[in-house]
């Protein structure tokens, strides 16, 4: 479980938001909404540990995550996958290059079939040997949420993660959110426009609603 305890943050000595208080366990999931500017990634930032918090506490399983408990933010990252508008890819590899290096870095185990599975399940399988510096931002975009289908953490925090997709990607990713979910997985993400996700056989999963509010 995470849980997050009156979570401020800072910026330019002005308050950004309210404190912001919420759980999320396993099959769950929590969009973020708020208007532009008001800290929605300063928040996730501050989750995921690469950002501090001016004010609150951040637990996983219970326990906080800080320097004084590394056991705890070991376990956290091992759990986590983060998607933000960096998507921390590599130009001059290809697209299933980069799947199959940040495996490698993650100290994760993928075969070409699967990772060549999930470029396809983004629409990018006639893009999968071109260098990522030739591929379009959507298609970019859609190369670091592949990530998303060969990995085994159990947390996603993305954000804006349905920002340049088209009709395709869009249902796929949708799907793709919504399987996670129902399997027991948790997803925390912001997004300007209200997606809903659901599987093919049409079980939908239960959002529930984050709306940050300037302090």
């Amino acid at each position: 479980m995470l849980s997050v305890s009156n979570i401020s943050c800072v910026r330019g000595h002005k308050p950004l938001f309210a404190p912001v208080s919420f759980s999320l366990q396993a099959g769950q999931a929590l969009h973020v909404e708020g208007d532009n500017g008001v800290g929605k990634t300063s928040l996730l930032r501050i989750i995921c540990g690469l950002s501090p918090a001016d004010a609150g506490e951040v637990l996983w399983n219970g326990s906080l995550l800080n320097q004084q408990h590394p056991e705890v933010v070991e376990a956290f990252r091992s759990a986590l996958c983060y998607m933000g508008h960096n998507l921390s890819l590599k130009d001059e590899l290809t697209a299933l290059e980069n799947l199959l290096f940040d495996a490698q870095v993650a100290g994760r185990s993928l075969s070409y079939d699967k990772a060549m599975d999930a470029l396809r399940n983004m629409g990018l399988h006639t893009r999968a040997h071109l260098p990522l510096r030739v591929l379009s931002q959507g298609q970019k975009r859609r190369t670091a949420l592949a990530r998303l289908a060969v990995t085994d953490a159990k947390l996603w925090v993305l954000d804006e993660p349905f920002v340049a997709l088209d009709g395709q990607s869009l249902d796929n990713l949708r799907v793709l959110l919504a399987n996670h979910v129902q399997h027991g997985g948790m997803l925390l993400y912001t997004s300007h426009q209200a997606v809903a996700l659901s599987q093919p056989n049409g079980h939908a999963v239960d959002i529930r609603p984050l709306r940050l509010v300037g302090a």
